[in-house]
């Protein structure tokens, strides 16, 4: 076989040359040009050779398996060369792994930590930051990519942005959302109509005070982003109420870490309920990534079941579910905002709860639309564009 790789759909580069490498055990030690030493385990390294025989050339995704390496496999020779580290195997394979790749991949604790800073932390905000959060027009939306990127960047890092400008019509929401990928149905419908009916099947289909909440947590997966179009809004009230669950959570993790510690392990009782269907879910309210950090609030009081737990827990669960509610209505971590036709919401699902004060349906019209798009969805589709965009 020859020292071929398959390109992977995303490019990778470093500004670092492989100075040497040697074998030390199970293990092949590189030295980088501006001193970094990184190690890599021979399973490790066999698991992502990128060759034609073990790299599906058409569709880029890997054939290989690691369980068919032999168990006695070990590394023959290795070389540090400009085009990469070339390894020769016992078994007579041979691998080649561009700089640029092993550099973006390599598992020393200094290539991690650069790993988790590129990714970033979500911007945290409330009151007091609402001025500094990004806002879009729709024509730019749809006319220009770079623009679409950046709603999608400040979507995943704010996880709230307001669009201006859409077209004050029935399922004018679709156009921008199409811009993205595709819908996630719900019971509700493709594209739901938010306003008071007499045979409500949701409390937001009032005209009551609906308070802080996330859309669907009856759901394993809730949507991951909503968007919310307003139509028309004559009514009295109903002034729009969206708050920073990331922001609850860290200020909870800091000043109580007790509740936060009861909030993350305890789960609660979601439920759905009509005369058509009936969906259920229990998982706790703020739900953590593998590397600690906050990755899904759930949370919809007016849809919560019994808490399920040993009589000893209650007074701890019933005190931080209390400090929870108590904070959501804390001014600190909200913004409010009357929405005028033509505005669209596009929010983090899993991550802003939304709330809608009480209005007085004899005192005009209200209408507004929503939908919902998963995070995969958003997620994809920004890694698509920046790569699309860096390689102009």
């Amino acid at each position: 076989m020859t020292d071929d790789t398959v390109a992977d759909w995303r490019t990778f580069s470093t500004p670092f040359a492989l100075e040497r490498a040697e074998r030390d055990g199970d293990e092949v030690a590189v030295v980088w040009s501006d001193g970094r030493r990184t190690r890599h385990h021979r399973y490790w390294l066999r698991d992502n050779c990128a060759c034609p025989q073990c790299f599906l050339a058409l569709t880029r995704e890997q054939v290989f398996e690691i369980v068919d390496a032999p168990a006695d496999l070990a590394v023959a020779q290795v070389s540090a060369e400009a085009e990469g580290l070339k390894i020769s195997w016992s078994d007579g394979h041979r691998s080649l792994y561009a700089p640029g790749w092993l550099r973006a991949n390599a598992n020393d604790a200094a290539s991690r930590q650069e790993r988790a800073t590129a990714r970033g932390k979500p911007f945290l905000w409330g009151r007091e930051y609402a001025d500094r959060l990004q806002n879009f027009t729709h024509a730019d939306l749809m006319a220009d990519d770079g623009a679409l990127f950046a709603w999608l960047d400040a979507l995943k890092t704010q996880g709230l942005t307001l669009v201006t400008g859409v077209p004050a019509e029935p399922e004018a929401l679709l156009a921008p959302i199409a811009r993205i990928s595709h819908l996630r149905e719900t019971n509700f419908g493709r594209v739901f109509d938010v306003k008071s009916k007499p045979q409500a099947d949701s409390a937001a289909y009032t005209a009551v005070n609906l308070p802080p909440h996330t859309d669907l947590p009856t759901r394993e997966l809730q949507p991951g982003v909503q968007f919310l179009h307003c139509l028309v809004n004559d009514a009295t009230g109903g002034e729009s109420v969206f708050v920073d669950g990331f922001a609850i959570g860290e200020a909870m993790r800091r000043e109580q870490p007790q509740a936060f510690h009861t909030l993350t392990t305890v789960a609660m009782a979601f439920w759905n309920r009509d005369s058509r269907t009936d969906y259920r879910w229990s998982a706790p309210i703020l739900a953590l990534d593998p590397q600690g950090g906050l990755d899904e609030v759930r949370f919809a009081n007016f849809l919560r079941g019994p808490v399920d737990a040993p009589e000893s827990e209650m007074g701890e669960i019933y005190a931080a579910l209390r400090l929870f509610q108590a904070m959501t209505r804390d001014a600190r971590f909200s913004i409010e905002r009357r929405m005028k036709p033509g505005d669209m919401w596009a929010f983090d699902n899993r991550r802003v709860l939304h709330a809608r004060r009480e209005f007085d349906p004899a005192s005009g019209a209200r209408h507004l639309q929503g939908a919902y798009v998963d995070r995969d969805e958003i997620n994809s589709r920004w890694r698509v564009l920046k790569r699309e965009l860096e390689a102009r």
